[in-house]
């Protein structure tokens, strides 16, 4: 058993640990062992020396990370084990199938695996590290995917360049792990429908993977309808309107690479489709020019508009403005889907938000679902600030 650093927390700093949650932050902290670095295994004990949780530290406002609850060895069979038990859930829950081959393997928190994140694409797993001990780990962790999946799993590619820490003291390259270039089909599955995936150069690891469920509600919703698809990025809430039977479908995205990525994922799956257009446009601007009741379905997911505590009173200043747009021009007895992907943001603050809007624009405006992530990011019962995504379906009159 590794003899690892030691950290010591301040009378009654141990609750929340007792408790489970996943965090230490760096003021609970009475005293540590010398010479610890970023990234180091750490074990936390309580003032009274009782052992607490084993995990890995870090500089900053959260100051450990916990991978685990009782005393063991970080190694490459602890990883082995969190990672089957986040591939048999998944399993459990039908996710891994012939017609559906992405979804998210490890939810950080919610998989006990906190600072890490990877998604899979067919044959591909994509590993994002968001702590300097994961990305210490990373060997390890790409060895035991190698033992979860075997013959199954050709690639493995590592995307952390974006999302460690700022001043993270080391220089992270984004590469695989295992596989390469060759042989590879950037092509995956989502519930039979085909996407082309840049987890190279795109968002995230790729694809946004956590609105699987919402994009197969929209696509009930579409039949003959005129749908607009705000912030459209890779195109899946326009694919799935199409298969749905949409009327028309308009993807609107500033980026013009986003833009280009979903008019190939339209074709990949329905050709050169004459209901299908995309504008590569601001969100706000596009919507102020359009007429009224162009569309009867309109979709809203925005990039996160906070990403921090200090941004979120013009986060919900964005929401209000861009839910007010939206209900100014939907069609009468149309439908908007609204989401918040910024973890700052409560479910209870962005309702408040749309709330606010609906009433300025003076419309009758209908709750018909509340939307959230998909059960492959689940939150740990422990740890609710692992609750992210946030979604309202509204019938406007």
């Amino acid at each position: 058993m590794n003899q690892y650093k030691k950290i010591f927390l301040k009378p009654k700093k141990d609750e929340s640990l007792k408790r489970f949650h996943p965090w230490v932050f760096s003021g609970a902290i009475s005293s540590l062992a010398d010479n610890i670095e970023e990234g180091d295994v750490v074990e936390v004990y309580a003032h009274d020396k009782t052992f607490l949780g084993v995990g890995h530290y870090q500089i900053g406002t959260i100051a450990v990370r916990v991978l685990s609850f009782q005393q063991r060895e970080l190694d490459t069979n602890f990883y082995e084990e969190r990672l089957g038990d986040a591939y048999q859930m998944r399993n459990a829950i039908n996710l891994v199938r012939d017609d559906n081959n992405t979804y998210r393997l490890v939810h950080g928190e919610g998989d006990m695996l906190a600072g890490l994140i990877i998604d899979i694409y067919a044959g591909l797993a994509v590993v994002q590290a968001h702590s300097i001990g994961m990305h210490m780990s990373r060997q390890m962790i790409a060895i035991a995917l190698q033992r979860v999946y075997g013959e199954s799993l050709h690639h493995i590619y590592y995307k952390s360049e974006s999302t460690l820490p700022f001043k993270a003291p080391i220089d992270p390259q984004d590469s695989f792990l295992f596989g390469g270039e060759a042989g590879l089909d950037k092509i995956a599955l989502e519930n039979n429908l085909k996407f082309q995936i840049d987890w190279e150069k795109g968002q995230k690891t790729g694809f946004f993977v956590d609105q699987r469920e919402n994009r197969s509600l929209l696509e009930a919703y579409s039949h003959g309808r005129s749908v607009l698809n705000m912030f459209c990025y890779t195109g899946g809430f326009s694919v799935y309107a199409m298969r749905g039977g949409a009327k028309e479908v308009m993807g609107v995205d500033s980026s013009a690479k986003a833009v280009m990525l979903a008019d190939e994922n339209i074709k990949l799956n329905f050709g050169d489709d004459s209901r299908y257009s995309s504008s590569s446009d601001d969100a706000f601007k596009f919507l102020r020019d359009m007429p009224n009741d162009a569309y009867d379905l309109i979709v809203l997911d925005p990039p996160a508009f906070a990403k921090h505590r200090g941004a979120v009173r013009n986060a919900l200043q964005g929401y209000k403005k861009l839910n007010l747009a939206a209900f100014e021009k939907v069609a009468k007895g149309g439908i908007v889907f609204t989401f918040s992907c910024s973890q700052v943001i409560s479910r209870e603050q962005f309702r408040l938000a749309v709330f606010s809007a609906a009433a300025i624009s003076g419309r009758s405006v209908k709750i018909l679902h509340q939307l959230s992530q998909p059960a492959d990011h689940p939150v740990n019962i422990y740890h609710p600030e692992g609750e992210y995504l946030k979604g309202l379906v509204l019938q406007v009159s």
